[in-house]
């Protein structure tokens, strides 16, 4: 579908240039806007390397952990089909680690990692379990302290001041993650998505 998209976008640029006489202009774009593609992404290589590499010393400095723990409780609440000692819930947290300090890239592979494991303790192969959905909806909303990547656009791109998304991100991330958790409960009790919890043994 997104291949399609931009496809399309293309064509119709193409087209919009050849109509209006502009040829030209749209290959000198396309040749400009390419270059500044490479050039943004070799700039924010730096400012990925420090946040991934400070991420990685608090994974091995036990913080990450010590987050998970000291979210144990409300995890437990928000995902009562999963043992508390279960591999997915620290997929879970590691993810919602990585959200929080902004790492969008390093926490794609771990969100697929918990995803995955939630799978295996889902009894419905054919239909995502309420643990699944939840994750999905925090995953995407993601409470979030410092928006890493987007103060690296900002840094590549010549902002003045790449810091000063941090407060509105902390508000909005919040609302969100607030809107998504409490939308999944209020839904996951509604017939026609109500499920039967799991039973696992333990």
């Amino acid at each position: 579908m997104i291949n399609a998209i931009w496809c399309g976008l293309i064509v119709i640029g193409v087209l919009v240039g050849i109509f209006t006489g502009n040829v030209q202009a749209v290959t000198d774009s396309a040749i400009e806007s390419a270059g500044t593609a490479v050039t943004l992404s070799l700039e924010m290589i730096g400012v990925m390397a420090l946040w991934l590499g400070l991420m990685k010393i608090a994974e091995e400095a036990g913080m990450v952990k010590a987050m998970g723990n000291l979210m144990k409780p409300l995890l437990v609440k928000l995902f009562p089909e999963i043992p508390a000692d279960h591999p997915a819930m620290g997929s879970i947290v590691a993810n919602m680690a990585a959200n929080f300090f902004g790492l969008g890239n390093a926490a794609t592979p771990i969100g697929i990692k918990a995803m995955q494991e939630l799978q295996l303790l889902n009894d419905n192969k054919d239909e995502a379990s309420n643990s699944m959905v939840m994750f999905l909806a925090i995953n995407t909303s993601s409470v979030t302290l410092i928006s890493s990547s987007t103060i690296a656009y900002r840094v590549a791109a010549g902002s003045a001041n790449a810091t000063e998304i941090i407060a509105p991100t902390i508000v909005a991330t919040i609302m969100s993650t607030t809107v998504a958790i409490i939308s999944c409960k209020f839904l996951e009790k509604l017939p026609k998505y109500k499920r039967e919890k799991i039973e696992i043994e333990k």
